[in-house]
């Protein structure tokens, strides 16, 4: 079949053929194979794999069947066939969670589910025939590039078949014409700025009919809580007009697990997005609490297009697929070394196809698809910093993100994310449209990303990334990295003094870290002024460094300086002084341009928008990182060690690996800068969070340290504080335990306490740790013994967002994770009803933690934050009123001040292993 032929009317009937391919399911600790002659045997993992080395084999999620059975496969995984088909429908990557989203019968024994593989890869097929005629002519196309000649996808038969075609192996492939979806995207339009909003009240009397009338829609109605109303009336507090220049109004809210602060918050936001024709702005930490909001929004606009029109949901740049990028991709597919290009293009144009907002972090794009196909291939084909040509894209008029910021300028709810905030207050010139009255939701991680985005980092991978966006790509096999030459070209061909300004930041920027860098450090081979002194700083922290473990990142003080760092450092604050001072000059005369043009009215509206953009851009690089990395050069020639920063160089690793290295600044206190871009242009600011305060013994402080960690007391001399206390019975549902005979330093006895503690409790089982190398230890030891599946973040090829999905579907799994599987994961119901910490989680003592500390109070600042994170901790284990759930303590000498940070009414037992499990198996089976 040729590409022309998928044009014309259909060769045949549409027709469903199965692979004649064995099917293998993994379990616990057996393996289940359907072979051709339709015999099901149930084999250990090493039987499977030696069964089925450089044999075909029909799977479902590839790369995790490899890695159980140590060997190699030639698979046609059930994922990728699936992805084709629904690219944008949520799935758990599972046999069970594939024939979950198609609708069948998932309640199978692992010896049934290569019988339930072969009915999904049918019901996947069947669908494929109900097409109209032009998608099946519009797939069948995309299915023929991905087969590349017989050599690509090893699905492309069967589905060409079901889509009604023959596939020819030999006929030509014309990627370019079957892969050009965006030709087939919205394209968004223009719309007149709206008009500031009014300013009037929402009153206590609004905000509850609000929250009454949203407690009936959505997805699932609630019943009424008296505590939710007043955390409601709390929050519409902030929605008060201003009353002093200096001042917006501030609220911390603190409202327990259960209360219903989403929807809490939203009903005023509402109200008074509604009564002032004005925007509110969600802020959160997690993708989770993102992806919630976007589902209670539903409540707000039960219509899709009103919702589409009223609401939106705002990322940064790097989180939105670049078509652009995939046109580079998809246009090489064909002649690439490596089929899995060829497939991928195929799959991403079908994401393409069905996405709503081309957004790699939203619910509609599965975050095991990255580790199907690889980063660069999905992940990778977002735009890095600074990259985006704006107007002089082909795609730009359809570009995802574009739209979303049209979408965010004209919504009366916009939800982001605490960095991004920060940073577009942050960067913000006089006269630009910003949210006057913000929600920041998960107020505890306000700190953690106003320390990110504020502090300066001059390293090697961030000089090579400034090198990056200003060169561009500098190797001929890579065209998607478009330097600032291709930007700015065009804009300043006609302006010889800028064509100048250009040539020269060009110039100059060679003097930063080219690729290769790394490896000519550990040569001893430095190039240039930068490479050299990230050569001095190397030597410098593994001279100083009095870290016990190398194998993981080291740090030591700036000073004293050796005379290494000290001899090239000027050369480099020289040659980044070449860099800024025409990047400024540049920026300035583009700036002039724009204003000088206002009163002639001459120069295009894409063309203004680019001139603005590359403007932006060159001051973002030149006042904040340039300026940076100047000062804290500066700082090391003269001897300084300014109070209100912490400064030091580190070497980052992994297992050993060096990553990066460099010199690095933070804020002492980050919620300075962070109120600082706030300050002029908020009215109203809510700062809420489940565990918003510390639980010491003394309530006033507890406040007032709240106020300082969320950057309250640098908004407002008269902040407001609501509390509202979990509405759930933790006395009847919940049982805390340290144990006392568990040796927490060694993995085997760690390992042994948690297969005992799994084994009374069936699994369900979230393990944090607080060292990756911990983790992989007690996983080592474990991964054999359990009855339950074992799942693993730093050891599955997963994202941490699929596990705890798999974790979620799969009611007796194990998880062990680290920070960012305790942080913003719910998982309500029987599926999460044991809980473990291998120690104390005290902070690590770097040399950050050790200012901070002498900064915040000392030994108070290292059990508040403490007593935060268990209590962030044990509030993932409750998550409604018929939840059960047991935490225990596997360190014996986890301080009785620290207990605070549980419910009141809970008793915390302090016993041997035994007794634990003893009373856990009983407690979950009552």
């Amino acid at each position: 079949m040729t590409l022309q032929a998928a044009k014309e009317p259909f060769l045949k009937e549409p027709e469903i053929i199965v692979p004649d391919a064995p099917v293998c399911v993994l379990g616990v600790k057996q393996a289940a194979l359907l072979t051709t002659d339709g015999e099901i045997k149930l084999l250990s993992n090493d039987q499977a794999g030696y069964a089925l080395t450089n044999k075909p084999c029909i799977v479902c999620h590839a790369p995790m069947i490899r890695n159980k059975l140590n060997t190699e496969i030639h698979t046609l995984d059930l994922l990728e066939l699936y992805l084709f088909i629904h690219p944008a429908r949520f799935t758990v990557p599972t046999v069970t969670g594939v024939a979950k989203a198609l609708g069948l019968d998932a309640s199978v024994t692992l010896e049934d589910q290569p019988l339930l593989v072969i009915d999904c890869l049918q019901a996947l097929l069947s669908e494929l025939t109900g097409l109209g005629e032009t998608k099946r002519n519009r797939l069948a196309n995309i299915a023929h590039v991905m087969g590349l000649n017989g050599r690509g996808w090893g699905w492309t038969p069967y589905v060409m078949a079901a889509l009604g075609h023959t596939y020819d192996p030999q006929a030509t492939i014309d990627a370019k014409a079957a892969l050009a979806i965006w030709d087939r995207l919205e394209e968004w339009s223009e719309h007149a700025p709206p008009p500031p909003p009014t300013q009037y009240p929402v009153t206590d009397e609004e905000a509850e009919e609000t929250l009454k009338s949203l407690l009936t829609k959505g997805h699932r109605a609630q019943e009424d809580r008296p505590q939710q109303y007043e955390y409601t009336k709390a929050t519409a507090q902030i929605f008060k007009p201003k009353e002093d220049l200096e001042e917006p109004h501030v609220l911390l809210a603190e409202a327990g697990t259960g209360i219903g602060k989403t929807v809490g918050y939203l009903a005023p936001a509402y109200a008074w997005a509604r009564k002032n024709e004005g925007s509110v702005w969600i802020s959160t930490f997690t993708k989770n609490l993102q992806q919630q909001l976007n589902e209670e929004l539903d409540r707000l606009y039960p219509e899709p297009q009103l919702k589409e029109q009223k609401s939106a949901i705002l990322k940064g740049r790097e989180n939105y697929l670049c078509l652009l990028n995939y046109e580079d991709m998809a246009n090489g597919a064909p002649l690439a070394k490596s089929s899995t290009v060829a497939v991928s293009a195929g799959l991403m144009a079908r994401w393409i196809m069905e996405t709503k907002d081309g957004d790699y972090t939203g619910k509609d794009f599965q975050g095991w698809m990255t580790g199907l196909l690889g980063w660069a291939n999905t992940r990778g084909l977002a735009l890095r910093s600074g990259e985006c040509i704006f107007s002089a894209c082909d795609h730009y008029n359809r570009c995802f993100k574009e739209r979303a910021i049209r979408k965010a300028r004209h919504a009366e709810i916009v939800v982001a994310n605490h960095a991004l905030v920060m940073i577009q207050t942050a960067l913000a010139h006089e006269g630009d449209d910003l949210p006057s009255r913000l929600v920041f939701d998960e107020g505890h991680h306000l700190f953690q990303a106003a320390d990110s985005a504020f502090a300066a980092h001059l390293t090697g991978r961030q000089t090579r990334d400034l090198r990056r966006w200003i060169l561009g790509s500098e190797s001929s096999h890579r065209k998607r990295n478009r330097g600032l030459k291709k930007r700015a070209e065009e804009l300043v061909s006609a302006y010889p003094e800028d064509e100048k300004l250009l040539l020269q930041i060009l110039h100059h920027t060679t003097s930063l870290p080219a690729g290769g860098w790394l490896k000519r450090l550990k040569e001893n081979n430095p190039q240039g002024p930068a490479e050299k002194f990230f050569q001095a700083v190397l030597h410098q922290v593994n001279t100083r460094s009095t870290a016990g473990d190398h194998n993981y990142s080291i740090e030591c003080p700036t000073f004293p300086l050796m005379e290494s760092v000290a001899s090239v450092a000027p050369e480099l604050k020289s040659a980044l002084l070449k860099i800024q001072t025409p990047m400024l000059k540049l920026a300035t005369n583009l700036n002039r341009r724009l204003s000088e043009d206002e009163n002639e009215n001459l120069m295009e509206a894409d063309t203004r928008r680019r001139i603005d953009a590359l403007a932006r851009s060159l001051e973002r690089r030149a006042q904040s990182m340039l300026a940076a990395w100047i000062g804290m050069l500066e700082s090391l020639e003269n001897g300084e060690k300014p109070e209100q920063f912490v400064d030091w160089m580190e070497v980052e690793k992994t297992d050993g690996a060096i990553l990066d290295t460099g010199f690095y600044r933070h804020w002492v206190d980050p919620m300075k800068p962070f109120a600082q871009s706030l300050l002029p242009h908020a009215h109203g600011i809510a700062i809420t969070s489940a565990t918003l305060r510390d639980k010491s013994d003394d309530e006033n402080a507890d406040w007032h340290r709240a106020e300082a960690h969320a950057g309250a007391k640098y908004l407002s001399t008269g902040s407001k504080h609501f509390y509202a206390k979990s509405p759930f019975n933790y006395k009847d549902n919940a049982r805390i335990y340290i144990l006392t005979d568990v040796n927490k330093n060694r993995a085997d006895h760690v390992s042994g306490a948690l297969k005992s503690l799994i084994d009374a409790s069936n699994g369900g089982a979230l393990n944090l740790f607080t060292s990756i190398s911990r983790l992989k230890s007690v996983y080592n030891h474990l991964n054999t013994k359990l009855n339950v599946p074992l799942y693993s973040q730093h050891i599955e090829d997963i994202d941490t967002g699929t596990l705890v999905d798999i974790f979620r579907e799969e009611e007796n799994a194990c998880l062990l994770g680290t920070d960012a599987v305790r942080d913003g994961v719910d998982v309500p119901g029987n599926s999460l009803r044991l809980m473990t910490f291998d120690r104390v989680p005290w902070p690590r003592p770097t040399l950050l933690h050790k200012a901070r500390r002498k900064e915040f109070g000392g030994r108070t600042y290292d059990e508040m934050l403490t007593r935060m994170k268990l209590q962030q901790a044990f509030g993932r284990l409750i998550r409604s009123n018929n939840d059960k759930g047991i935490f225990v303590m596997l360190d014996s000498a986890t301080p009785s001040r620290l207990l605070s940070a549980f419910p009141e009414d809970i008793e915390v037992k302090k016993t041997g292993l035994a007794e634990a499990c003893c009373e856990i198996k009983e407690f979950l089976e009552n």
